[in-house]
């Protein structure tokens, strides 16, 4: 039997490296990180918690038995009840839907409006990009938990305000992440060749630029989902998020802060449930920085 030449071995190679394209590249780097996949699994159970919350619990989220009022985890009440005798696991499992939606809609809002000032400052330049450079600026000068609480008091207490406010306070961050990303990619010859057969600035922007700058809003998107939920979390405490009777993680807390020492599981649990769903998007969100960072690759 003839030996392979050499030449064809490379070939081979070369061909079976241009069929696996990037995005299968970034799943597999992706899936060799073990805290990645972890992350993932942590999101993907809050998701379908809170898709099946209401085939996992039997009571319902506001039903009160004053006679069971902080009662201790047991067979009966997993997580133990409140100082209403309210079912606590329930409770955070109807939760988990308020904080993912405010997490993945303030998010998506942020991610449009910023990308839409991101563009238009980064492609058109001069007295645009002044003036949208200017606003980021003057946003990101304010503590983003104070420019929250200021919008939030002049638009009123509720859950539909408190995810307004933490979309507004996240449009500068995405907006120069975008506008970086516009001012390095209308350099490339393919750009430039673009403008010279007279296609149209929209369609460059739509065919060209936007896709190629959504790698990096990806990963900061993914990551600006966990500090949104936290920032649902300390407007809920603070009495300026979901109000009463709703299940809101933060919420829960600030009703149970005096109860701390007596019954911990009041607190002890919403706590968790915080925690727990941010560590998992933050863990997701270092795994497709690592898998889709060219950077991070090398």
């Amino acid at each position: 039997m003839s030996e392979m030449a050499p030449n064809a071995t490379i070939d081979i190679v070369v061909q079976q490296d241009q069929s696996v394209g990037p995005w299968k590249e970034a799943w597999r780097s992706f899936k060799k990180s073990k805290a990645a996949l972890v992350g993932a699994g942590i999101v993907v159970f809050f998701v379908l918690l809170a898709i099946l919350g209401p085939w996992i619990t039997t009571e319902g989220i506001n039903d009160q038995v004053l006679k069971d009022r902080l009662q201790p985890p047991s067979a009966e009440h997993w997580f133990g009840t409140d100082d209403f005798g309210r079912d606590i696991f329930s409770r955070i499992v109807h939760g988990a839907r308020i904080s993912l939606m405010v997490g993945f809609v303030s998010v998506i809002g942020s991610v449009v409006v910023g990308s839409v000032l991101g563009i238009l400052a980064g492609y058109y330049g001069r007295w645009i990009d002044t003036i949208i450079s200017r606003i980021f600026d003057i946003m990101l000068a304010f503590p983003s938990m104070l420019l929250a609480i200021a919008v939030v008091s002049v638009l009123g207490p509720s859950l539909q305000n408190a995810l307004i406010a933490i979309a507004i306070i996240n449009v500068p961050n995405f907006g120069r992440l975008i506008r970086s990303k516009v001012l390095s990619i209308k350099q490339e010859e393919y750009i430039a060749s673009a403008k010279a057969i007279g296609m149209k600035d929209t369609r460059i922007l739509f065919s060209h630029i936007l896709p190629n700058s959504m790698t990096p809003v990806m990963v900061q998107g993914t990551l600006a989902i966990a500090t949104a939920i936290i920032e649902a979390a300390a407007l809920g405490f603070l009495g300026l998020g979901a109000q009463a009777p709703a299940p809101e993680w933060g919420k829960m807390l600030a009703d149970a802060r005096i109860y701390l020492i007596n019954a911990p599981w009041t607190m002890i649990f919403p706590g968790l449930a915080i925690m727990l769903t941010v560590l998992g998007f933050n863990l997701m969100g270092d795994g497709l920085r690592d898998a889709l960072d060219p950077k991070m690759k090398s």
